[in-house]
């Protein structure tokens, strides 16, 4: 016996599960020490649109990793719902840095297999924006269009309707009120504008993408955690303030012990090398500054060492000689202290 097709049932997929589903097949593709954050997803008719946060380990290269994620969400998603996934996205929420490697001298680290190619701008979604709009136009639509039909079955108009085209008749283009409220809606008009051509995100640096179909960003607070740790790692460094911006990034380092300038050329190295890990299209320029901190020993130069005087056997200190030897104000060449004199000469080792 065969059931009609108008019979038969539905069956529907809440987008709770299949937000879980996507949440669970982007896990099985995250790398030793990734997470997933938290996802999204939403269900219309028999098309899935999911969205999965993650957290991934540094180093690691973010971009294939979402590639993987991506592949793996949206295949396992559709295999096991039996919806279309037509689009996935996975957002690289957050890094968790490990400790810092030790950077040879002289190694130099490909950003990308292409050479640094620049990918793709992400957009943002503007979705506040939108959906003001999108509410104010609706409203204002749907007072207008039910003013019509209620003129249309013999109402009449609305109190609203005639009050604003009697106050429209009645003031030009040279009252104040008439030109403030042109001043504003061109203000909107040039808002509404920037956000549907500008891209936004200016939080976020772009990375090299291996593929023109490939789109990731770095967001410039993580950047700033990644190169403050490899900044702590330097020898010398008991502080670092890190500030990255879309064309410099800045570090500030507090020198506990060691030389300033030795510290500085080590930091210097370590960022160098860590910019170039980050995969950056376009890696800021990097200034450092090293400050010893307050309260800190300043080093000892090596020519301030003073010999060791050790006596002989006949009681006297034996003259010190070597490149370490300095003359100190008020000590003999033998080594006694010398004694001034009552007109305030030195003895040097010889009579007074």
């Amino acid at each position: 016996m065969t059931v009609p097709a108008g019979e038969r049932g539905t069956t529907t997929v809440a987008p709770r599960a299949v937000r879980r589903i996507a949440e669970r097949a982007a896990a099985e593709a995250l790398p030793d020490g990734g997470s997933v954050l938290r996802g999204s997803a939403g269900v219309r008719g028999t098309s899935a649109r999911i969205s999965v946060g993650v957290r991934l380990p540094y180093p690691v290269r973010a971009d294939e990793a979402a590639r993987r994620i991506r592949e793996r969400a949206a295949a396992r998603t559709a295999a096991l719902t039996g919806l279309s996934v037509p689009r996935a996205e996975v957002r690289v929420d957050a890094l968790s840095a490990g400790p810092a490697p030790v950077v040879p001298e002289g190694v130099e680290v490909d950003p990308s297999p292409d050479g640094g190619r620049s990918g793709p701008r992400i957009r943002a979604e503007r979705r506040v924006p939108a959906a003001v709009l999108a509410a104010v136009g609706a409203v204002v639509c749907g007072l207008v269009l039910a003013d019509v039909v209620a003129v249309r079955f013999g109402g009449a108009p609305a109190g609203w309707r005639t009050a604003v085209l009697d106050w429209a008749a009645t003031h030009g283009p040279a009252d104040s009120a008439v030109r403030i409220g042109g001043a504003v809606a061109a203000l909107a008009g040039a808002w509404l504008l920037g956000c549907a051509l500008l891209p936004g995100l200016r939080r976020r640096l772009r990375m090299a993408a291996p593929g023109p179909e490939v789109r990731a960003a770095l967001d410039r607070k993580a950047a700033a955690r990644i190169l403050r740790e490899r900044a702590l790692g330097v020898p010398g460094v008991v502080r670092a303030r890190v500030t990255v911006r879309r064309r410099r990034a800045g570090v500030r380092a507090g020198v506990g012990y060691g030389d300033p300038a030795e510290v500085r050329a080590e930091a210097v190295r370590v960022l160098d090398a860590a910019l170039l890990e980050l995969g950056l299209a376009r890696p800021p320029a990097l200034r450092v500054r090293v400050r010893r901190e307050a309260g800190m020993p300043p080093p000892v130069p090596e020519e301030s060492v003073v010999a060791v005087e050790r006596p002989d056997a006949a009681g006297r200190a034996a003259a010190p000689t070597g490149p370490d030897v300095v003359g100190r104000p008020g000590t003999a060449v033998d080594g006694t202290p010398g004694a001034r004199g009552a007109r305030g000469g030195l003895q040097d080792g010889g009579e007074a």
